[in-house]
């Protein structure tokens, strides 16, 4: 009987416990909120601490919420509102839908940075220990731009418990971004969390770094400033390798809108002015593709470009023969006048596609595997280009491929090397021409499809890369497709090194200066190779 007395005092005591602590709990969540409707920097300071330590499951929401700036209250009824995407306000404390509360009558709360590192802080520490892989790593990151000491519990709980290295890491390195701003914490402390700090090594460590070698002496300065200086070779070897990827970007770009160039100017020995249209022609056909599916079958939108780029061959082909046969043919051997009528062509050209699609831009949407970017080390690198880098060397592997292993290949080096003896074995010229001039405008086509990715589909596409494939074709080497190559991305490459010193017009300007000086020395380009033109 004793022995079921104690056990009913015990059962007891834990109930009244556990009522106490929940009322507590209860009671901190509604002061944290009345510190809401004061107004005052202060209270809302101190709100936040408290909403964070509530353990309220609507901390989150309510916290979040005034990051986003949907936090209102009411001074009279002293209540806290959020607002929904509607503008309608939900009760904070409850998150229903407050009914007989006019939108007027409420004042947001207002934050200022010192308040919003708080929110920041409250946020991660609320999300360290969350499911969800991305939150933690997201919180961890938001810890160390804000620094809270408050977070620091929160933070060693998470460590204990992490078990992905990568969120451990994170975590771990936010935890030495508050220990090293602390000036209250022993120094072999400090000087710990400031090599964490430094084996991060991004922008956001150098600038705590900074911060910490301005406002320290001795040791800590001495390691706050070791770490900056690792910091900083660190980045500028990323930065350098960021321009050798945005060149070899901007190369494959020049490659797609050159590649055909060298077929038609470097082994036909054409100055087709109306080569850039080619380019803006297979651009609109995306948009015409692009335009058509989602009219309809939308479901296929994300092979719009598998679609578009066969097809753009075929039309630019088609149109190239075309020309070939309607102009080119009568003007071979002169080389000023076909310059002349290419040109002529261009701007007719440009005029039709005015009068048919209008002149201004046109939308070609990105397909999902093509949007997006990711890190790799230092690098942040767009899905988009990397395809495209990958587009083109597959056409131009493909390229190489035709030229070398097929018929028309053979034929088409054949009266490329001497015209003469390769008609008088049976070999139709003509025909050869009109089918190199055809093959030239689809790849430019291709090119266009790509294009249509990174710029603006107008009439004017094609204009703004004319020149430049003139000159990578002239500086590899007229007629040689690995020296297009090769071309294409030194230019790339270098015009992004000259950008940050020179600006992009005068980087241009002295890219052409220098190929103009090359080809004095080189007439034939890096790489010479025999062709019609030369032979003329």
């Amino acid at each position: 009987m004793r022995v079921r007395n104690i056990a009913a005092l015990l059962f007891l005591t834990f109930c009244l416990c556990t009522g106490l602590i929940a009322n507590a709990h209860a009671q901190s969540f509604e002061e944290a909120l009345a510190g809401f409707t004061t107004d005052e920097y202060s209270d809302t300071d101190k709100a936040i601490t408290e909403l964070a330590a509530s353990g309220n499951p609507r901390a989150a929401d309510i916290i979040g919420a005034l990051q986003d700036g949907r936090l209102y209250f009411n001074t009279d009824a002293k209540k806290v509102y959020i607002k929904d995407k509607s503008d309608v306000p939900q009760d904070a404390a409850t998150g229903t839908p407050a009914s007989g509360v006019s939108a007027d009558d409420l004042s947001p709360v207002r934050l200022n940075n010192r308040l919003r590192r708080t929110v920041d802080a409250a946020l991660g520490g609320l999300t360290l220990l969350s499911n969800d892989p991305g939150r933690r790593f997201d919180a961890a990151q938001s810890v160390f731009k804000s620094r809270e000491e408050s977070a620091l519990s929160a933070l060693d709980t998470a460590i204990g418990k992490e078990t992905d290295p990568r969120i451990k890491r994170a975590l771990m390195e936010a935890r030495a971004a508050i220990l090293a701003s602390k000036t209250d914490a022993a120094e072999n402390v400090r000087l710990g969390a400031i090599e964490t700090i430094r084996a991060r090594g991004d922008q956001d460590a150098l600038g705590l770094l900074s911060g910490i070698a301005a406002a320290s002496e001795g040791p800590l300065r001495n390691a706050a400033q070791a770490g900056i200086g690792a910091i900083q070779a660190k980045l500028a070897l990323w930065n350098n390798l960021q321009n050798v990827w945005y060149g070899l970007s901007l190369g494959s770009v020049l490659l797609l809108a050159a590649i055909g160039l060298a077929i038609t100017f470097g082994v036909m020995g054409i100055i087709n002015m109306a080569h850039g249209e080619m380019v803006m022609i297979g651009a609109y056909t995306t948009f015409v593709v692009q335009e058509y599916i989602r009219s309809h079958n939308p479901a296929l939108f994300g092979m719009s470009l598998f679609i578009a780029i066969p097809l753009a061959f075929v039309v630019t082909g088609i149109i190239g023969i075309a020309i070939e046969r309607s102009i080119i043919r009568f003007l071979y051997g002169r080389p000023l006048e076909t310059l002349l009528a290419t040109f002529g062509l261009s701007l007719i050209l440009q005029q039709a596609v005015r009068t048919i699609f209008g002149a201004n831009n046109r939308e070609v949407g990105a397909p999902a595997f093509m949007s997006g970017t990711f890190d790799f080390g230092g690098l942040a690198i767009t899905y988009g280009r990397m395809w495209i880098i990958a587009f083109a060397i597959i056409v131009f592997i493909a390229l190489q491929l035709v030229l070398r292993l097929t018929p028309f290949g053979l034929r088409m080096r054949a009266v490329t090397q001497n015209r003469r003896m390769a008609s008088a074995m049976g070999i139709d010229t003509n025909r050869i021409d009109a089918l190199a001039f055809g093959l030239g405008s689809g790849i430019a086509g291709m090119a266009g499809v790509a294009l249509s990715q990174i710029d603006n589909v107008s009439p004017n596409l094609g204009q703004s890369y004319i020149i430049d494939s003139f000159m990578v074709v002239v500086f590899g080497g007229v007629g040689n497709l690995w020296g297009t190559l090769v071309a294409a991305m030194t230019l790339g490459v270098a015009n992004k090194f000259l950008e940050p010193f020179a600006g992009a017009v005068l980087g241009k300007i002295v890219l052409l200066i220098f190929i103009i000086l090359f080809i004095q020395k080189r007439p034939r380009g890096l790489f010479a190779l025999k062709g019609r033109a030369v032979e003329a």
